[in-house]
């Protein structure tokens, strides 16, 4: 025991219980550090979770339709001043045209005395003003109609003058005339306002007493007069080349229907139907519709198995752009390339369009497009949004890049159909649909006639205002002179006036701009007589 407590080195102790000690001090900092990381580590992600939530909600609220959906969120610090900039920065000075007639001239009296000194007043010279003022009246008609009877046959015969829109007389003698029914068709159909809104209207704007009741009923009046030209729209719908087709819901009678439009480089067509599958949308194109068809990559219309498609890219784009907001920074690559791959494609269509490249060289382009989509939808991707992405884009593939084959003649997008739509959807908005069938057909009818009407820049008011004058059944002129032809069903020559006088450039603005198409095949056919046929329209 002695010889151990000799051999026992106490510096040495000590020196390694210091040593112990201060591993012990380290590793306590190091573990108060680390409790510190987590702490604020848990904080952030504590102000991100917050963060988040309120993105979702606002997003769940933006998905009800609210009042307000167009808001931007929070304003700039400090926003803009309102209205126009002086100096160089305030544009174009713009004042309206003097009118090119004048319905009632005034001669304005001088003043008898200078306000100021009391001083006589001489008359230098006469400065025109005008007035544009609308007259609230309602302008009241008296057909004397003869009674005759044929003195051979003892028929019963009376007179119509070309101004009246029916024969009834008698407990239907007072009737509304045609300018005051479409200007109604008009507030209802293109302008969606309610039925009671267009009473209202007409009652202190032009002192017409009218009824709900009487306004719906008028309206459905014009539908039925317009009923033949609807199924004329839908027989060159089904003849078009080109069309662009697509679904909205809406409601009748409370149950969920769809709308459906079509639009043709001429015409636009729209159907209310109870489903949303290709029985429906067969039931408009028919199903060996064998033309270019662009829609926005809804399953069903692949079906259409004669029809060239065309997906809509503007749809990919958006879709790519959302998820890359929303994804990590390794996630948001896949998106990112489609999205950039697509707009290329675009960027290759505009430089065709503008000559700056020859359609060899776009369609030698358009295969290196494809390879590089192809090399990207080859890999296997972990986040669950980009395998979703991929597994659609794969059955897309074939559709994408029809409108760089066929520069000039397919569009890329689905703008003009959709387009249509948001006319309905605002309609939608005020009114929320129809109460009956036949309010759905009323609304079907009119739309495509208006919308047709407008897309030719037309006088809808015009050709409406005709169509109820007219004694017998007729089609409109804004049919196909081939359908036109076709499907004549009598009532004197067709109406080739637009009342505004000669066609001419005009400003529009939100759905009053006339719908543009692309060129028609035969701009496209001269050029690809030049190359040969791209690997994707060669039959097979």
């Amino acid at each position: 025991m002695f010889l151990n407590l000799k051999s026992l080195n106490p510096i040495a102790r000590i020196k390694e219980l210091l040593r112990q000690l201060r591993q012990t001090e380290e590793q306590l900092d190091q573990s108060q550090r680390e409790k510190q990381r987590l702490e604020d580590e848990n904080a952030r992600l504590r102000e991100e979770n917050t963060r988040l939530r309120k993105d979702l909600e606002a997003a769940q609220r933006a998905a009800k339709r609210q009042a307000a959906p167009f808001s931007r969120g929070k304003r700039k610090n400090p926003p803009k001043s309102p209205g126009r900039k002086s100096g160089k920065q305030y544009g174009k000075h713009r004042r309206r045209p003097i009118p090119d007639r004048v319905d009632e001239q005034i001669a304005v009296p001088a003043p008898d005395k200078c306000p100021e000194c009391s001083g006589t007043l001489t008359v230098e010279r006469i400065e025109p003003q005008y007035q544009e003022e609308i007259v609230r009246s309602t302008w009241i008609r008296r057909f004397d109609i003869p009674i005759c009877r044929c003195a051979q046959c003892g028929k019963r015969v009376q007179g119509r003058h070309p101004l009246q829109t029916s024969d009834a007389i008698g407990a239907a003698a007072v009737q509304v005339g045609p300018e005051a029914l479409t200007l109604g068709v008009l507030m209802n159909k293109s302008q969606g306002l309610p039925h009671a809104d267009v009473a209202a209207i007409l009652k202190q704007g032009f002192h017409l007493q009218m009824s709900r009741s009487g306004i719906c009923r008028a309206i459905q009046r014009v539908a039925r007069k317009a009923e033949a030209t609807w199924h004329a729209l839908r027989e060159a719908a089904r003849r078009s080349q080109l069309a662009h087709m697509d679904e909205t819901g809406w409601k009748v009678d409370a149950q969920l229907r769809w709308l459906w439009a079509v639009v043709t480089e001429q015409i636009t067509y729209c159907q209310i139907l109870p489903g949303r599958g290709f029985h429906e949308a067969a039931t408009i194109l028919g199903a060996e519709y064998a033309g270019w068809l662009i829609h926005d990559g809804l399953q069903i219309y692949y079906k259409f198995l004669k029809a060239a498609h065309q997906s809509c890219v503007a749809h990919l784009i958006r879709r790519c752009r959302d998820m890359a907001e929303v994804a990590t920074p390794t996630a948001a690559r896949f998106p990112l390339a489609v999205k950039q791959v697509l707009e290329q494609g675009l960027g290759l269509r505009d430089r065709y369009l503008e000559g700056k490249i020859t359609l060899h060289g776009l369609w030698t382009a358009t295969g290196r497009l494809e390879a590089k989509l192809d090399r990207l939808l080859a890999s296997n991707y972990q986040d669950p949004a980009n395998r979703r992405l991929a597994k659609h884009l794969r059955h897309e593939r074939p559709y994408l890049f029809t409108f760089l084959y066929c520069p000039g003649l397919v569009d890329a997008t689905n703008n003009l159909a959709e387009r249509v739509m948001r006319i309905l959807v605002m309609i939608r908005k005020n009114w929320g649909g129809n109460r009956t069938e036949n309010a759905a057909r009323t609304q079907a009818i009119l739309t495509s006639v208006l919308c047709t009407a407008r897309q030719q820049d037309k006088d809808a008011f015009q050709l409406l205002v005709d169509l109820l004058r007219s004694p017998q059944p007729k089609l409109l002129d804004i049919l196909p002179r081939e359908i036109r032809d076709a499907n004549d069903i009598g009532g004197g020559e067709p109406n080739t006036t637009n009342a505004r006088g000669p066609k001419t450039q005009r400003r529009s603005t939100g759905h009053d701009e006339p719908i543009r198409f692309p060129p028609s095949m035969e701009v496209l056919l001269p050029l690809m007589q030049q190359s040969p046929t791209p690997p994707i329209l060669s039959s097979g």
